[in-house]
């Protein structure tokens, strides 16, 4: 086991399902198996749902499947989500660990009050670099291999808000530039931006995170910082 920075580009270390299934067992959310062959996780409360779907998934993030859909509506009973995260496998756990426990924590979904500022103020409180063209809203690290903006969202991004104007956050990881991505997030236009904040602030962390497995695509730029 070797514990590496940045956080970032670390990894998923192949365990993303099982370490986000530890999670929300933890939190106390019902699990059972679906007949599309995911995995469907349900707060107490029924208000938010997270779904495995790599074996299903309906559609892909920069050309990678996606593997983790997160949810929350503000009726139980209602089919439609009030809004929709999307992940693919190499997200680092640890930052879906922290998102989840927020979200676990909250009261009832809705859009949030906080400004998109609030989303880059805290990467830029680690050391990320705020975009100079749109400062408010797009930020990178400081290797230039990952990056968080507010984008026009691709086909298939679920919302309840059904307008066709509506930006939504996306994050994604290119350790290598013209290289497939390591991992990519999407947030469709009403996740709370203080949920996305959380997101941020974990993947920009700059504490160490223990791998058994590093990605073949970041090997040269991570650091090892110590050997268990």
């Amino acid at each position: 086991m070797r514990w590496v920075t940045p956080r970032h580009l670390a990894g998923d270390d192949d365990v993303l399902a099982e370490r986000i299934g530890e999670t929300l067992t933890a939190l106390g959310w019902r699990m059972w198996p679906t007949a599309r062959d995911t995995l469907l996780y349900v707060s107490p409360d029924a208000l938010r749902g997270a779904e495995w779907i790599l074996a299903a998934s309906p559609f892909t993030l920069g050309g990678l499947p996606v593997a983790l859909q997160i949810s929350a509506r503000t009726i139980a009973a209602s089919a439609v989500a009030q809004w929709n995260a999307y992940f693919t496998t190499g997200v680092p756990h640890e930052v879906l660990h922290d998102f989840l426990l927020a979200l676990d924590a909250g009261a009832v979904p809705d859009t949030g009050f906080a400004e998109p500022e609030v989303v880059v103020a805290a990467l830029s409180a680690q050391g990320w670099i705020p975009d100079v063209d749109r400062p408010r809203t797009a930020a990178t690290d400081p290797g230039f291999a990952s990056h968080v903006s507010l984008e026009m969202l691709p086909d298939l991004i679920a919302d309840a808000d059904l307008r066709e104007d509506l930006l939504g956050w996306q994050a994604w990881a290119e350790p290598i530039f013209g290289a497939p991505y390591l991992w990519c997030a999407n947030f469709s236009p009403s996740v709370p931006n203080e949920l996305v904040a959380v997101f941020a602030a974990s993947l920009a962390s700059p504490a160490p995170v223990a791998r058994h497995r590093l990605p073949q695509s970041a090997m040269k730029r991570l650091t090892i910082v110590n050997r268990g």
